[in-house]
């Protein structure tokens, strides 16, 4: 529903954000590596995520992209709520929780509040293959692409294919269609190949 919020940083403290956009202030629950790349801006780019329950409507905000993103694979473990998620991120850095998991290093898992033996099993157990596949460069946040093959790219591994298999189908697809395709057929051909 929503991507990120953009404006005056109008409270801060490590558990939570109010940025004033359009007259209206958004309480946004953040975490502590969210809360240390603030700094002490005025203003800021919050990507959001909101949870909707039967009695709340709850944002979380992420200081970048990569980092919302593993908080949602974090989420679609059984037993990791927004919250246990939230503590994750705040407790250890993003790269060391995919390290951690692609690593399968239960003992550092477990260190984090609220997470016990099962949770670490489950954690690694479901995120350890799609964590592998997207790469270690996948909490970076998404570059400008400036050219129609990395636009490409970007739009397939946001469709959930692999990093390597998508630039293995782009580079079928330029050989088959030439450079000169536009994003479009470029994808095209590329699914064709994948």
């Amino acid at each position: 529903m929503y991507d990120y919020i953009d404006g005056k940083l109008a409270f801060k403290c490590p558990a939570y954000i109010v940025v004033e956009t359009g007259g209206i202030g958004y309480h946004i629950n953040i975490s502590l590596n969210t809360y240390s790349s603030l700094a002490d801006a005025e203003r800021c780019k919050v990507y959001v995520w909101l949870s909707i329950k039967e009695d709340a409507h709850t944002l979380y905000g992420f200081a970048d992209e990569g980092e919302r993103r593993l908080f949602l694979h974090l989420i679609s473990v059984s037993g990791i709520g927004p919250n246990t998620g939230r503590m994750m991120l705040s407790s250890i850095t993003p790269n060391e929780i995919q390290s951690a998991i692609v690593n399968a290093d239960l003992p550092l898992i477990q260190r984090i509040k609220g997470i016990g033996v099962k949770s670490a099993q489950r954690l690694v157990l479901e995120l350890q293959d799609k964590l592998k596949k997207e790469g270690s460069g996948s909490l970076i946040s998404a570059p400008l692409n400036n050219t129609v093959k990395e636009e490409a790219l970007s739009a397939l591994m946001m469709l959930g294919f692999a990093k390597p298999a998508s630039e293995k189908a782009l580079e079928n697809a330029v050989k088959t269609g030439g450079a000169d395709q536009s994003v479009e057929q470029m994808i095209k051909l590329a699914l064709k190949n994948l």
